[in-house]
């Protein structure tokens, strides 16, 4: 067994490498490296009961970090815009994918589970790519975490639901059912509140003097009440998410979430693995026109019914575009889904074969598709005029009346801020750009004039003073969207100096090559400057004397 589970965690790294290397989350990997360990092709797996279990630990701190997230001032704050997207979201796909269920001949219930299955995307994946393209803090980032916590809720919903399905008597009437929901999660609602009041936060002062006890102690909270939410006839992941909630208002939480975060995904691993030795690939076969099928559904249609809906709601179509490809993707949730849905005999195990085909292709695709983002909007731009009203009028609110300006500088973050506070020290006029609302408004008490603008859209940097403008800095550090601003600001006019920034000088180059002027390398710079002013300070320091023995 030992060996086993080792050979299994030294093929999953090799294949994980192989993964970043395509730059494909290792979800993907794990997936592929159960289907290959399974009985379906070398059956290398025997040791099952031990891996099932580790799995289901895994699932279960993952519905702990989840609940952990959702603070209760954070759900006040859950805007309009990220309700309505999210609410309509789930309600479009799920209405859309039951009626491509029914027609690919299944029947109402198994077209059911799939059409929820469907409907929720992976916070995970989204918040990792959107990090690494530092636009987790953009507009449409802060939109898609919004709507993807509704995500959220509603998968935590769905699979309460299916555990209280599990656990239910036969003859049972649905009128009743409900009721018992109801009466449950009232009293397990209640106990919750009085331990989130008066016990919690107490034990977790306790605790906190060794952040190893707690670590321990999240884990046995989590995995205690998800047995608990069994015992009461919830499944174990309800269980655990409430356990998760208990803790989110409590200033601890940063630091549990960050020691659950690796423990996690080291669990999950033998949850996906476990996964795909599950599946039979004799059966698997005969769901690949239906996969396909709902995966152009997913790959296409989500973005669509996104961009449809913040269209609406008075956001322009790059917002729109940029924020609807998060939700082009299935979710691990979408797979745990339909588990529970085999588990209580409502759906046959070739589903989850159907469904897990779908969230292999889905990933896969959608990870490029986020990446390279705004090369994908810059060559759809010219069809979605349908997706933007005449006047866009909710991030017009953000815009004002360009002014003089001597320097433009685009991105506000801490260091373009700088730049900026410093340039307006020495007597130039500078005008900053963002697509951020909240850095805009951290930046508005000053001296600087803010606009609220997208770099990456030809109209809005157009409409800037670039006639009167001396040089333009981008500190976007982002490689695509600064060559896509060089080359709109030259289709524009501007003749002036253009610098950017970049993380590294091969990036740089590249920069060069592609018409800017000059590049600023943030991190060389203030090596530069600080070893220049360590070096001054000793040559004008006297050397210290020699001690006398």
């Amino acid at each position: 067994m030992y060996n086993e589970i080792t050979l299994l965690l030294f093929a999953t790294a090799v294949l994980g490498v192989v993964a970043l290397r395509l730059k494909q989350p290792v979800i993907v990997a794990y997936i592929l490296i159960g289907i290959i360990a399974g009985p379906s092709v070398l059956d290398w797996v025997s040791a099952n009961e031990p891996m099932e279990l580790l799995a289901e630990i895994g699932v279960t701190i993952l519905l702990f970090v989840v609940g952990l997230k959702l603070d209760i001032h954070l759900i006040r704050k859950l805007g309009v815009v990220a309700l309505a997207t999210g609410l309509g979201q789930l309600a479009f796909t799920i209405v859309l994918g039951f009626l491509i269920g029914l027609a690919l001949d299944m029947d109402w219930l198994r077209a059911l589970y799939v059409a929820v299955a469907l409907t929720f995307s992976s916070t995970i994946i989204i918040v990792k790519l959107l990090s690494d393209k530092r636009e987790i803090d953009s507009l449409h980032g802060r939109i898609a975490m919004g709507f993807l916590i509704v995500q959220d809720l509603a998968v935590v919903l769905a699979m309460m639901v299916i555990g209280t399905q599990g656990g239910a008597s036969e003859g049972t009437t649905v009128l009743a059912q409900v009721g018992e929901i109801l009466l449950k999660v009232a009293g397990l609602g209640v106990v919750v509140a009085i331990l989130m009041r008066w016990v919690l936060p107490r034990v977790l002062h306790w605790m906190a003097a060794s952040q190893e006890l707690l670590l321990v102690f999240a884990v046995a909270w989590g995995t205690t009440l998800a047995a608990g939410g069994e015992w009461l006839g919830f499944s174990k992941e309800v269980g655990a998410f409430l356990a998760g909630f208990s803790l989110a208002s409590l200033p601890f939480r940063e630091a549990i979430n960050a020691r659950l975060a690796s423990l996690r995904d080291f669990l999950l691993l033998f949850f996906f693995v476990h996964l795909g030795t599950q599946l039979d690939m004799n059966t698997l076969g005969a769901e690949v026109p239906a996969a396909i099928l709902l995966s152009l559904f997913v790959l296409v249609g989500n973005p669509l019914i996104v961009m449809a809906i913040m269209g609406a709601m008075g956001y322009r179509k790059r917002t729109g575009f940029l924020a609807g490809l998060t939700v082009a993707q299935i979710s691990e949730f979408s797979i745990i889904f339909i588990g529970m849905g085999v588990a209580v005999g409502h759906v046959d195990p070739a589903a989850l074969g159907l469904v897990t085909l779908v969230g292999l292709i889905t990933i896969t695709l959608s990870t490029y598709m986020i990446l390279y983002s705004h090369r994908l909007y810059a060559l759809c731009e010219p069809w979605l005029g349908a997706f933007e009203r005449a006047n866009p009028w909710r991030e017009k609110n953000y815009d004002e009346q360009h002014g003089r300006a001597d320097v433009i500088v685009f991105g506000m973050g801490r260091y373009g801020l700088r730049l900026s506070e410093r340039l307006c020290a020495a007597g130039l006029d500078v005008v900053g750009v963002d697509f951020d609302p909240e850095v805009l408004a951290r930046a508005r008490p000053g001296p600087i004039q803010v606009l609220f603008g997208d770099a990456g859209d030809d109209d809005f940097v157009a409409g800037l003073p670039l006639d009167r403008a001396r040089q333009v800095v981008s500190s976007l550090r982002d490689p695509d969207l600064d060559r896509q601003l060089v080359h709109s600001l030259r289709r524009c006019g501007y003749e002036g100096p253009i610098a950017v920034t970049a993380h590294s000088s091969v990036e740089g180059k590249r920069l060069l090559e592609a018409g800017a002027d000059e590049v600023l390398l943030p991190f060389h710079d203030a090596a530069d400057h600080a070893a220049r002013r360590i070096g001054d300070a000793l040559q004008s320091r006297p050397a210290p004397r020699s001690l006398e023995t």
